[in-house]
């Protein structure tokens, strides 16, 4: 039975996602606020960030909530955080590009025990709750069998705001590009980890990431059968906002091609 958290979250996704499609194509520059170099946040963000937090602090008033926009709400030491980004690729959502979305998690004593990432332009709602599988719209998804690099379809982020990265992201798509069917960069991380879960792609990997951005996949990624881990092969991730998911096939090769040097 999924946890009644997952009731909660996948009406507060669907309806904030409701919220960013009423502003969907009518955002104007008096809209937009750059908060470092291209980062940016929209009315729209913070419009469904408040449709997030009250559905969860209505139900769940003790519990403590880490958003993108506001921050930690509550005891940080508390055994239940919510972590939500209300609206994961909002550059895409910003230039009318149809690829974002509402991502919702719940941690337990540091464990993630539901995820819902929400595709609003598409109406796919993927989910999970810990131990019972991953959905996308109530059917059963699972990563995708592809046991090897050759043929498969990789996808990765950009790290714009960290330069540091830089060096690491090329050299790293140096090594893969070579011998898969292709790597593609979509701009909401949330989605490529969804994507993972439902066998679209055979891999995601990026630098730099925060936990709202990585949270909800990464549940999605390993409750449909998936490996998740930081980007050298540590349960880190969370922690370095580094993250490689991917198959079990095709996370043992991108992990031995890595290390091969």
């Amino acid at each position: 039975m999924p946890m009644p958290q997952l009731t909660v979250a996948t009406r507060a996704a669907i309806e904030a996602g409701r919220s960013l499609m009423q502003s969907y194509g009518r955002i104007y520059e008096g809209d937009i606020k750059e908060k470092t170099p291209n980062d940016f946040v929209t009315k729209a963000d913070t419009v469904a960030e408040a449709i997030v937090i009250e559905a969860i602090s209505t139900a769940y008033r003790d519990h403590a909530i880490l958003c993108e926009e506001r921050g930690l709400i509550g005891d940080e030491d508390n055994p239940y955080c919510w972590i939500i980004d209300p609206l994961d690729g909002t550059t895409n959502f910003m230039h009318n590009f149809p690829h974002f979305a509402v991502s919702i998690a719940l941690l337990h004593d540091g464990k993630i025990i539901v995820a819902v990432v929400y595709d609003p332009v598409k109406n796919e709602l993927f989910s999970a709750s810990l131990g019972e599988g991953a959905m996308v719209n109530n059917r059963r998804i699972r990563v995708s069998k592809r046991a090897t690099l050759s043929g498969a379809l990789l996808a990765t982020g950009m790290p714009y705001q960290k330069r540091e990265h830089l060096t690491e992201q090329f050299e790293m798509i140096d090594k893969l590009i070579i011998g898969t069917a292709g790597i593609r960069r979509a701009g909401a991380a949330a989605l490529d980890l969804a994507y993972v879960a439902a066998g679209r792609f055979d891999g995601f990997w990026e630098y730099g990431l925060h936990p709202w951005d990585i949270a909800a996949g990464a549940l999605l990624v390993t409750e449909a059968g998936g490996f998740v881990a930081d980007i050298n092969g540590e349960q880190t991730h969370m922690q370095t906002g580094n993250i490689l998911a991917a198959n079990p096939g095709v996370f043992k090769k991108v992990i031995a091609q890595l290390s091969a040097d």
